[in-house]
This record gives structure tokens, sequence and C-alpha cells, in this order.
């Protein structure tokens, strides 16, 4: 094991929670694993998450329908999940994270067992590779990452921690369909894809099939460039490590994860790297932000190599994404 992969799991030990709900554990509390027993009663295949509705008895005897939130359709997909994989008035048991507003009947979907006895988990389709990668080219799997990922933070500044303490989904620019930046681009459970050209690399990831470019032909960043969500970027080679500056990225609300806006002086450096044995992608990143961090912010996540896979279409539904 490679000295940096050892350094993304010690840090794993202080890191952000496993849920990959646009919200997080800043919604769910993801301490308490609640069981429920009920039926189907409404199926959203839909992006950027599906949603399962379940109708049960509350604590007074009366029916009630509970909305459970699971992963975007790709991730779920490879989990063994269909749009048919779950039919209307079927009876289910659910294990789920509950809201941490008591008040409402919502859930983070950790697993759903069929009456049949078939257990259907949203984010089990992850696996190690026994292929070697040649370079970083290829196709690059986050899922089984994605609970060792790490996310430091460094000090807000006043402004970052009002700004945080004010943050309500109704902020959420996923609630608009509006894709991620760094760091959560980069550290999400889902297929990435890496084309490395003679002046450019290419870097598709299926979370809503958002590609950035870095360029790497010796250009610099321009002054008084164009912000973009996801920043202008430019890259080197050091060896086979490729080494991407990023800056110009326009102001988001959630753009440094957990209700921490990201604004004008955001800068970015971000690391690739291949595992020892060339089975996995080694992604490390710092991020300064001085509007809303005193200090840079850290972070990593491990992709595994899979050649045989391809990122599936995303196409985020506004409906779905307001559903919260």
């Amino acid at each position: 094991m490679s000295s940096r992969v050892s350094r993304i799991i010690l840090f794993a030990l202080i890191v952000a929670p496993n849920a990959f709900a646009h919200h997080g554990d800043v919604i769910f509390d993801l301490e308490s694993v609640v069981t429920l027993q009920g039926t189907v009663s409404r199926y959203l295949w839909r992006n950027p998450h599906v949603y399962i509705y379940i109708e049960a008895r509350d604590e007074t005897g009366q029916l009630a329908e509970w909305q459970l939130e699971g992963d975007p359709t790709p991730i779920m997909t490879r989990s063994g999940w269909t749009s048919a994989r779950v039919t209307l008035g079927e009876p289910v048991t659910v294990r789920m994270n509950s809201d941490r507003d008591a008040k409402r009947r919502h859930a983070l979907l950790l697993s759903l067992r069929k009456a049949d006895g078939v257990l259907l988990m949203p984010r089990s389709g992850g696996r190690a590779s026994t292929v070697r990668a040649t370079g970083l080219a290829g196709v690059w799997d986050g899922l089984r990452g994605f609970n060792d990922r790490r996310f430091i933070y460094g000090t807000l500044t006043d402004k970052g921690a009002a700004a945080q303490a004010a943050y309500t989904e109704v902020d959420n620019p996923v609630s608009e369909c509006t894709p991620f930046p760094l760091p959560t681009i980069v550290a999400a459970p889902c297929l990435n894809e890496i084309k490395i050209l003679e002046d450019r690399i290419l870097v598709r990831s299926e979370l809503f099939n958002v590609e950035r470019t870095f360029y790497a032909d010796g250009r610099q960043h321009p002054e008084n460039g164009e912000r973009t969500n996801q920043g202008h970027s430019i890259a080197r080679w050091e060896g086979e490590v490729l080494v991407v500056d990023t800056t110009l990225y326009a102001d988001n609300r959630a753009g440094n994860r957990s209700g921490i806006p990201s604004g004008a002086k955001k800068h970015s450096v971000e690391r690739y790297e291949l595992s020892e044995d060339r089975t996995q992608l080694i992604v490390e990143y710092v991020i300064d932000d001085p509007e809303y961090m005193s200090e840079p912010m850290t972070g990593g996540i491990v992709w595994d190599y899979a050649p045989d896979r391809q990122p599936m279409p995303f196409g985020c539904n506004p409906e779905n994404a307001r559903l919260y």
C-alpha cells in the first residue's frame, strides 16, 4: 500500500460522513438507524436522487407516508436496481437515517428488503480492480473510495461561519440542477472518465455529466477571465503525477460543502497519482478560499480502475431536485 493511500485511510478517521445526498449530515442523523415496515406508495426513478415513498403506521397508529432518498440512478443501477425493481403496493422493510427535524417524515435510504427476501442497497456496486492501468486515461470508479474519502476543514472566517449557520436546503444550488464544483465533483461515488490529449486532459464525471478541461499547453490563467462553476484549470506533469491548478470559480452557495460558500478568491490544487499496483487512482486536493476559510481545506479519495464500465447519462430532473 502506498504512503498516499495510507494517509487517506488515516485521515478517514476524522472525515465527512457517508451520506451522498446533496444534504448529507446537515440534514440526516447518520448516527441513528431506523427500521420501518410498510408498503411502497410511490417510486420516482429520476436524478439527482431516486425517491421511494413508504406508507407505514406512525406512533399514533395512523397511516403516514415517508419520503426515502436514494442515490442517483447510475449508482443504483450498478447496485442492482432498475426503474421496475420496486412496485407500488408491495410490502417492504427499510433501514434509514431519519431527518434531524423530527417533524419531517424524510430519511436517507440505507437498504430495502422485499417480501421475497431480496435485499437491495443503494450503493453496493463497487468492486476492486484486477486490471492494472497503464496510465491515468480510462474509467475510474469512486464508489468504494467514497466511504474513506476525507474533507479536512480549517477554521472558517466570520463570514464563512455566518453563511454556514444560515444555510438551508432552499439555498442549495443542486436544487436548481447546478453541478457541484471541487471538492464534491471528485469525491462522489460515481464513475469518472479521463481522456489525455496532446494539449489538454478531459475529465468527465458521471455526476451531472460534468466535463472538466485541464489545459496542459503551457498557458496561464487569463486575467479577468470568465468565472465558471468548475473554474479555469491548467495542468502540468510531475513524472506520472498530474497536478491541476484551478481559479476563476463562480460563486456557489455550497461550493465548499456543508453550506460553506465559495467565492471569487477560491483557488485549488489537485494531484492525480496511480497507486503502486496501478489498480487505483489517488486524488488529493487543497482548496484555499480566504473569503470563507481562514485556513485551506484538504481532502482526498481513491478511485478504482474500471475499464469495463462506462459512465451513464445523468439528466437532472428539476422537479426531483426540488423535492427536498
